[in-house]
């Protein structure tokens, strides 16, 4: 090895606390060589899979092949959370080096034919091998993840689907580069009272730190595009022009005309997902990723999606009733439109409910709420976390916990990352720097959690950014208390529609009352919440809701509309989408949470491709199976949360997810809970069906 070599930090023993990456010693130079020795070590080490003399068997095949590639994976999980998280000009520019030469590594992997002869020699007779369920598990997901990676194709439809999944790397990653162009480097500027008419002090303080992060002039406020700033300022400013400016940048993102355009890209997106379907033998993109998933076919998600779609619209028309009347009465322009919804909904709410969102947020500090969610973990699995301060990191705002178990034993370490800023892409999202294992000694996991709250010098938070930050954290207890012996079953490497219940179902405890009188503290007094602001606070809790749902469920709905288009239908995505819109109706003072041109979940990778309805889909799940809690009368029922840490968070892909969901449910989930909380039907009707 060379000294250049010999010297990257990416390349030598991580002699760090926890295992870290040295994040204080790797540059951006560090990152091209080290991919190069951990790529070449990688395929050296399933070349040997391959040459192997012995037959094969489990040990020397499938789990050798799930032990391989641990250099190549450290090095890229660094790289992709710190593209994600803290990124730069250097970065970016790696990011598009990289992204089509990482997609071609994944290639050579999934279609390692010597490796593939062996784990496909396996799967023939897996049902005489003697395997464990889990070990059963992770060979047919093995020999699915080749299949689906194109491993049974010709030799020339093998190099053609090589040469796709490079084209679309490269596109997903400049599509994620534009939006967050778009993202950072745009901020309306206030500097008068008159623009700041009607902020709380909590939005103003934020639009403050925002400005500073910006070096706008002393007295400045800056009002970005993060949900964090763009929400509030949407509900509270009386100032309705301005209002429209923040919806109308927000809807624009990826959609202006220039060098940050993404129509072009996500329509040459669909072009190649289509040619990969038909590859498979689907007819449509959709049919494909459903194919492996708890739905099975897009016309199952699509029939869940229009349970909630249909009695939404009609609920939306008499909420728009109520918020014409507040318009009228406030001398506000009629008909409304969708940069009025949130303002003249927040009115209504305060008159019809009581309830003032800047009365809540001195109660929900950032750091009351991550101790009640700490709190809750640990009354549910007996974790504790315990922060060490001290050990270096890659941005000063990311805090670091040790997690351990009942016994005081480390099982994980956990990263939260929460405030916004102009080098972190937007959303919120769980990571991992390290997976866990079981094999030989072991891994422990390390799991990030980033949000995006605006940063101040006292967070405070919504309700709706307290529900965001329990839904992170529970995909980072997922991620945590893995418990399973292969990595490749480790985690949230799960089916997409199952992902999303670990994190959903943990919202729920967000709203106990029994958390929030213990942990939703006044700011200054530190008082506990009122148990009349409560009582508010659950009355008010189906208010909006139809909004809500159709925010949602439109975009899901263009999303499989989308990808089922037949195999060779070209696409104009600004035209389809408006015609998807006028088809379902979606209404204008409505809009949607996404919109194409930004719609990071469909075209920043394939995760979320086909398969927004997810979101929805996990939802039945999540309000089912919270249900068992309150059916027992307790949110922390010991047997119910020794069933979910056993069957859900800590059992990784090591079950089938309806195998699983039955056995810490005791049966199918029903689709009424789901449907009731949301408010779109009566709680007494009984339609039982499984979703």
């Amino acid at each position: 090895m060379s000294d250049s070599l010999a010297s990257n930090p990416l390349l030598q023993p991580w002699n760090t606390p926890y295992n870290l990456p040295p994040f204080d010693k790797v540059k951006p130079e560090h990152y091209v060589p080290a991919f190069d020795v951990a790529m070449a070590e990688h395929l050296r080490e399933l070349d040997a899979i391959a040459a192997n003399a012995a037959a094969p068997d489990f040990v020397n095949t499938v789990q050798a092949f799930d032990e391989s590639g641990r250099l190549f994976m450290r090095v890229s999980n660094l790289f992709w959370n710190l593209t994600s998280s803290e990124t730069s000009p250097a970065l970016q520019t790696l990011e598009m080096e990289l992204s089509p030469k990482l997609a071609a590594h994944a290639n050579a992997t999934y279609m390692h034919a010597g490796v593939f002869a062996r784990i496909a020699a396996l799967y023939a007779r897996r049902d005489t091998l003697g395997l464990d369920s889990e070990q059963l598990r992770l060979l047919e997901r093995k020999h699915l993840d080749f299949v689906r990676s194109g491993a049974l194709l010709s030799d020339a439809d093998r190099a053609r689907y090589a040469e796709l999944t490079e084209e679309l790397a490269t596109l997903s990653t400049q599509f994620s580069q534009n939006v967050l162009a778009d993202e950072s480097t745009f901020a309306l500027t206030l500097t008068s009272e008159a623009d700041l008419a009607g902020l709380p002090e909590s939005v103003r303080e934020a639009a403050r730190s925002a400005a500073a992060e910006r070096d706008l002039p002393e007295g400045s406020y800056a009002i970005t595009l993060s949900p964090s700033i763009a929400e509030p300022f949407m509900t509270f400013s009386t100032r309705r022009d301005l209002r429209e400016t923040i919806w109308r940048a927000r809807v624009a993102r990826g959609a202006h005309p220039g060098e940050h355009a993404n129509y072009a890209i996500a329509a040459r997106i669909i072009e190649l997902r289509q040619q990969q379907a038909a590859m498979h033998g689907f007819s449509t993109y959709a049919e494909f990723k459903l194919d492996d998933s708890m739905a099975r076919t897009p016309e199952t998600a699509n029939d869940l999606l229009m349970r909630a779609w249909t009695p939404a619209l009609v609920k939306a028309d008499a909420d728009r009733a109520r918020l014409t009347a507040m318009a009228t009465e406030l001398g506000e322009p009629t008909p409304i439109e969708a940069w009025d919804w949130r303002y003249l909904a927040e009115r209504v709410r305060q008159t019809s409910y009581d309830l003032d969102d800047a009365e809540l947020k001195p109660y929900f500090s950032l750091e009351n709420m991550i101790g009640a969610m700490f709190d809750c973990a640990h009354r549910l699995f007996g974790v504790r976390f315990v922060e060490k301060r001290g050990v270096p990191l890659y941005h000063a705002d990311a805090r670091l916990w040790e997690v351990l178990d009942r016994t005081g034993k480390q099982i994980g370490t956990f990263i939260g990352d929460n405030y916004a800023r102009q080098t972190k892409r937007g959303g919120a999202w769980m990571s991992i720097f390290q997976s866990q294992s079981a094999i030989d000694g072991g891994t422990l996991p390390i799991v990030i959690n980033n949000n995006n709250f605006a940063k101040a010098e006292r967070t405070l938070l919504s309700f709706d950014d307290v529900r965001t930050l329990f839904h992170e954290f529970g995909h980072g207890l997922h991620g945590l208390l893995s418990n399973v012996r292969y990595e490749g079953l480790a985690g949230t490497q799960v089916l997409n529609d199952f992902v999303e219940l670990p994190s959903q179902i943990f919202e729920n405890w967000a709203e106990e009352p029994e958390v929030l009188q213990r942990h939703a503290r006044h700011i200054d007094t530190g008082e506990p919440i009122p148990a009349a602001l409560l009582e508010k606070l659950k009355r008010a809790r189906q208010f909006n809701q139809a909004w809500a749902s159709v925010q949602y469920v439109g975009p899901a709905l263009i999303d499989m509309a989308l990808h089922s288009l037949p195999n060779g239908t070209p696409v104009d995505i600004a035209a389809f989408e408006a015609e998807q819109c006028a088809k379902l109706g979606v209404p204008a003072d409505i809009g949607q949470r996404h919109y194409l041109s930004h719609f990071l979940h469909l075209f920043s990778s394939s995760s979320y491709a086909a398969g927004y309805y997810v979101y929805m889909w996990a939802e039945v799940l999540d309000a089912d199976g919270y249900n068992a809690f309150i059916e027992r009368g307790s949110p922390f029922d010991a047997p119910t949360a020794e069933r979910l840490y056993r069957y859900v968070y800590s059992a990784g892909n090591s079950f089938e997810p309806g195998a699983a969901y039955r056995a810490f449910r005791g049966r199918d989930p029903k689709v009424e809970p789901m449907l009731a909380k949301r408010g779109l039907i009566d709680i007494d009707e009984d339609m039982s069906v499984s979703a």
